[in-house]
């Protein structure tokens, strides 16, 4: 089976993030995209992936009406998990600037869960990635914040924007995963939910 057969479904992405939608149009995939209204708060026992897959499910189940029977509605959300905590998106420049001080120098996992649901089924995925900080100086730091726009963005940092591109030592995994959306892993289990 190949990219081709999913020319035959309505592809809806409910995501407001535009790294999502860049990411998605340039593999290829014809898509719509719409929006969900989810209040993302998760049972406290959860962690990392828990997480991840809790809210992207929860996104899915948010959505408000019937699925047609040749539509697939893909819901998502990324995590960044650091010395056991979940760094979400910062509310304000002094939050965006502690979550970089607490990866500064260390190793943390970026895990994005997709759901996929059509009219009668849904299935969850999650791809993780290890990212390695060398060590951040504040005016490191401190520029990053003043200059960029971590707000939208899990543990205030883009890979592909200034601080990935100067504090980013190593990654062990999917790129496009930090960048917000693990493509290639998307297509291989789209593929297969439209196979069953």
């Amino acid at each position: 089976m190949t990219a081709d057969s999913l020319k035959a479904y309505k592809i809806i992405l409910a995501s407001a993030s535009p790294r999502r939608r860049q990411l998605l149009r340039e593999a290829g995939l014809i898509f719509e995209t719409a929006a969900v209204e989810y209040d993302e708060v998760w049972p406290s026992h959860l962690s990392g992936k828990e997480i991840a897959q809790y809210l992207a499910e929860g996104k899915a189940d948010a959505w408000n009406r019937v699925l047609a029977p040749n539509e697939i509605l893909i819901t998502a959300d990324t995590v960044v998990w650091c010395r056991d905590s979940l760094l979400g998106k910062p509310a304000d420049a002094a939050e965006a600037a502690y979550f970089l001080h607490l990866l500064s120098g260390c190793d943390h996992n970026v895990i994005t869960a997709i759901c996929l649901r059509n009219q009668t089924r849904k299935h969850t995925f999650s791809v993780s990635t290890k990212v390695t900080f060398k060590d951040l100086s504040d005016d490191e730091i401190s520029y990053y914040v003043e200059n960029y726009q971590p707000y939208d963005k899990a543990g205030a940092y883009g890979i592909q924007e200034w601080i990935g591109l100067r504090g980013i030592t190593r990654i062990e995994g999917s790129y496009y995963n930090v960048v917000g959306m693990p493509v290639n892993e998307l297509f291989t289990e789209l593929l297969h939910f439209i196979s069953k």
